[in-house]
């Protein structure tokens, strides 16, 4: 398989740069938003049958003008089917500094904590030409803090030691406070990040710090959608991966075989086992919820079909040909050309009816992106 098989032209106005919302706009020009999670478009593939639904149906089955919604996702699975989500917990990981003396803006964006004790943390830094070891960045805030480069990782990647006498709890509180919600660079790029990122970049059953991104296909599921899904008799299970920015690095080569994707934490307990086991067993449907989930369960799925506890780190890259050995069911949403989660996506559902599905996407102007519309594909 090819990098430039996944090659598209992605129009502007289609990439999502809010989730699904309704605007009002005040007399002084401001705009409020009244957010829908559960209200994005749904598109539905079938990998057996290659049938492709993107219309609600009226009482004779027959297709109406009314697209799809992610609510109506509960109509395609039966009690006892088994739900897997990623309970990864996004921190704000960018935040602005200036270096010294020059007083230059400096953005820096937290990528993990290297030692409690020390304050060293793993960042990426821009414009990183500026940015040398020894030079110092200060942070506005409740406090003064400073923080003091120690190393170079990467070409953009430095170690940050910071400079904050107090207790690691009040630390991480401080610096957290100084953060924005880490949206995606081709959301920042257009927009600013703004105080309702940090409520709408994180799912509604994040529980394990440690994500730089969201599991973006868990964004859809609300309050109100869960509690149709746990009434009809849904199972839910929980695993934990902490999304990186590994997802969003360009592939730079042709060939996908030689691709190296970046390793990502991981944990699987024996209570998420046990879920989605027995129900395996007991021939019930198994969906993954997010290209996330859909890597960890290929990391840890035995020979025999079962899911197997994990604690360790994933490099799992998916794209097609591929036979999941697991999951028979997967939510994703629409990405952006030559990612890998499209390819992730093309792996579950097959490259020729996932590729018709982004042409119907263009086509109908579906919204691409973390805060995009959703796919559905199953094994009918």
């Amino acid at each position: 398989m090819k990098l430039s098989q996944f090659k598209f032209k992605l129009p502007e106005e289609l990439i999502a740069l809010y989730p699904p919302h309704r605007a009002f706009k005040n007399e002084d020009g401001t705009v409020d938003r009244i957010y829908n999670r559960d209200q994005c478009r749904l598109m539905v593939l079938h990998r057996k049958s290659e049938k492709i639904e993107l219309f609600k149906k009226n009482d004779k089955g027959e297709d109406t003008d009314e697209f799809l919604t992610f609510r109506d996702i509960v109509n395609y699975f039966d009690e006892g089917d088994t739900f897997i989500f990623n309970d990864t917990k996004v921190f704000p990981a960018r935040l602005y500094g200036t270096k010294e003396k020059t007083d230059a803006q400096i953005e820096v964006f937290l990528l993990r904590e290297l030692n409690e004790e020390l304050r060293l943390w793993d960042v990426l830094v821009e414009p990183a030409r500026k940015i040398r070891i020894g030079n110092k960045l200060f942070f506005d805030g409740k406090g003064i803090m400073v923080a003091e480069v120690i190393d170079n990782t990467t070409s953009r990647g430095r170690t940050l030691r910071f400079l904050y006498d107090c207790d690691h709890d009040e630390f991480k509180r401080e610096l957290f406070d100084l953060g924005e919600a880490p949206l995606p660079r081709y959301i920042v790029d257009r927009r600013k990040a703004e105080p309702d990122d940090m409520e709408n970049f994180q799912t509604i059953y994040a529980k394990n710090e440690g994500a730089v991104t969201a599991p973006s296909t868990g964004l859809h599921f609300s309050k109100q959608l869960m509690k149709i899904m746990e009434i009809r008799g849904f199972n839910f299970a929980y695993l934990t991966v902490h999304c990186s920015l590994g997802a969003f690095d360009p592939i730079e080569v042709e060939d996908l075989t030689k691709h190296k994707m970046n390793s990502e934490q991981m944990i699987i307990d024996q209570k998420c086992c046990k879920i989605v086991n027995d129900a395996k067993l007991a021939g019930h449907r198994i969906c993954a919820v997010g290209v996330s989930v859909a890597r960890a369960t290929e990391t840890s799925v035995g020979t025999d079909g079962m899911l197997k506890e994990y604690d360790g780190w994933t490099n799992k890259f998916l794209f097609p040909p591929y036979d999941f050995g697991l999951a028979n069911s997967m939510i994703a949403n629409f990405y952006h050309p030559e990612s890998t989660m499209m390819m992730a996506t093309a792996a579950f559902g097959g490259y020729d009816l996932v590729i018709e599905a982004y042409d119907l996407a263009l086509k109908h102007q579906y919204q691409f992106g973390c805060y995009g519309d959703a796919i559905l594909l199953l094994d009918d």
